[in-house]
């Protein structure tokens, strides 16, 4: 659990590689524990840097459940720069006040402390947010409600919404994300919760005396209900409609830089926050000025070398954060002409060849979908993926046992260091008897891959509910597979997330599986390979195969599966080939 709480505590402030940018001109001064109230009377607590002297400065502000201690040494350098630089432990956390409930509070409790900021003598009145993944969402979530002090945000590695692509993806839980971060939050809520129930001098008449109580203990339900309540509402339904932030573009007036990496679990939400932005914001000066980084990283931070997961992408995917954040505040609040005003609105990362790259648009305007069908092979290192269309084939089989399912290897995690995050090798699981593996021969000539990636999948079950996992690797001329991107989709989810509908054990159903986003390079020699399966995790919870909620459901039923790819049934990825 304190791994997990360290690693999200880091992610507060880091969460994309971080290098240490120069001391500013100005001297700086910081006032620790300034208290707020919120409308409901609840008191937030707030640490600020800001320059020691005369004048009104643009604010910087940070919500963050991840305790503010962790920008003790960002918050001085951002103010050097001439920022008042707010970090704000939000409700029910750390030195703050009240319950701390994911999501909940975060537009009423944004919209009262940016209007806060905004009125501190030191202050212009114009406020920028940032931060990621958590301290992205508070972002997003203030900027529902609008506050007309809030200028521009700076969220990265977050969602743009908490059903989809935060809590569930395609139907299936996002099990190791809930339950992980969960565990790391917990540590300060139970700290809070102890204090609170402390009787020491009731406890201090316990006889005998070596039976002293020492404190009292919450159920670990008390202290994070909302992990129940995430299971529970596994369709999207209205407990998650109040806090979707993709119905709420429309509304929002503010410049957006957005990063994300290909790595990352949020990066579905990223990117629509980019692209929802840019074509709905409120104003066409909004519209405008959206911004998109998206860099090779997981969610976690980089060393000094670039290295992500085991691979080293070279010290040009190391970013300096502090720096990115001065110069888009720079432009955002300050107007300066620097390279957010004439750089490409996109900068994209291409893996393999691992070089940056300005973009005007995405998905890219010259994009080639190519499909890539799913072919049987006489070979034994498995199936073969071609552009030609499938003629009379057999299908694949193959059995999956929830009890024995595949094991999550890297790819799109947090929290913790139990699985670390990041494109790892995924060949150890090539050898199981229910993974399907398709890959073209050795590349001619290099191919670059950018863009959303989907699989059609031709499928059956004899059980009334499954899953369909798809993942795409790069391989090199030694074997190792890297890891790209990887979807699943749950059976009774197949058409939307609204509803259940149950599977016809034995029919055949064309399937969807979303595999997000990728931009890679796959060099001459190479090979373009996929996997195809019934489970990744703990990634994803399995699924149990009964066709029951997975709340209070423990049955568990195999599944014989069989995967078509014949004239009827062309099963195939298709892949966003960028012509060079």
């Amino acid at each position: 659990m304190q791994s997990a709480l360290r690693t999200a505590i880091a992610l507060a402030v880091l969460c994309l590689p971080l290098a240490a940018a120069d001391r500013g001109p100005h001297k700086v001064k910081t006032e620790r524990g300034v208290s707020t109230e919120m409308r409901d009377g609840v008191e937030l607590i707030a640490d600020i840097y800001r320059p020691d002297g005369d004048g009104k400065f643009p604010v910087m502000l940070q919500r963050t459940p991840y305790n503010r201690d962790g920008a003790r040494s960002s918050g001085p350098i951002l103010a050097s720069h001439g920022y008042v630089v707010i970090i704000q432990d939000t409700r029910g956390r750390y030195d703050s006040e009240g319950d701390f409930y994911p999501f909940l509070n975060e537009s009423n409790d944004g919209y009262d402390t940016v209007g806060w900021a905004a009125r501190l003598p030191y202050s212009n009145g114009d406020v920028g947010m940032f931060g990621g993944s958590y301290v992205g969402a508070t972002q997003m979530l203030c900027a529902m409600a609008a506050p007309p002090n809030l200028k521009a945000i700076f969220p990265y590695v977050t969602a743009s919404e908490y059903y989809d692509a935060w809590t569930y993806q395609s139907g299936a839980l996002m099990q190791w994300f809930a339950s992980s971060w969960t565990s790391g939050l917990a540590a300060d809520t139970l700290r809070r919760e102890v204090a609170r129930r402390a009787r020491l001098t009731d406890w201090a008449f316990q006889l005998p005396v070596e039976d002293y109580k020492l404190m009292s203990l919450p159920e670990p339900d008390e202290i994070a209900p909302y992990y129940d309540e995430w299971v529970k509402h596994e369709t999207d339904d209205g407990f998650w409609k109040r806090w979707k932030v993709s119905d709420h573009y429309s509304q929002m007036n503010i410049k957006g830089l957005h990063g994300m990496g290909w790595h990352d679990i949020f990066l579905k939400g990223s990117i629509k926050n980019f692209t929802g932005l840019r074509a709905s914001a409120k104003t066409a000066e909004a519209r405008e000025n959206q911004r998109m980084l998206m860099g090779p990283w997981a969610h976690a931070g980089t060393s000094p070398e670039g290295k992500v997961g085991d691979v080293v992408f070279g010290k040009q995917a190391v970013a300096d954060m502090n720096q990115i954040t001065i110069d888009w505040f720079d432009y955002a609040l300050k107007e300066k002409r620097n390279k957010f005003a004439t750089d490409a609105p996109i900068q994209l990362f291409v893996m393999g060849e691992n070089v940056w790259r300005g973009e005007q648009e995405w998905p890219l305007a010259r994009t080639q979908h190519t499909r890539y069908y799913l072919r049987s092979s006489s070979q034994t290192r498995g199936g073969v993926l071609s552009t030609e269309k499938p003629a009379s084939e057999a299908p694949d089989r193959f059995t999956y046992d929830p009890a024995n399912p595949v094991r999550t290897i890297g790819g799109r995690l947090c929290c913790g260091d139990a699985i670390p995050p990041g494109p790892w090798d995924q060949s150890s699981n090539e050898g199981r008897d229910d993974v399907l593996v398709f890959s073209t021969p050795p590349l001619e000539q290099a191919v670059e891959v950018t863009g959303h990636i989907e699989v059609e999948l031709y499928a059956s079950s004899d059980a009334r509910d499954t899953d369909f996992t798809a993942m795409i690797v790069d391989v090199d001329p030694d074997g190792y597979a890297r890891f790209l991107t990887d979807g699943i989709v749950r059976a009774r989810y197949r058409k939307n997330t609204s509803k259940a509908e149950p599977i016809v054990p034995g029919k055949i159903y064309k399937y969807t599986i979303d595999l997000w986003a990728t931009s890679n390079l796959f060099k001459k020699g190479h090979e373009m390979r996929v996997y195809i399966s019934s489970s990744n995790f703990p990634r994803f919870n399995r699924n149990l195969n009964t066709g029951e909620q997975t709340s209070n459901a423990t049955a568990i039923v195999a599944a014989r599966q069989m995967i078509y790819h014949d004239a009827e049934h062309p099963s195939a990825i298709v892949l966003p080939v960028i012509p060079r």
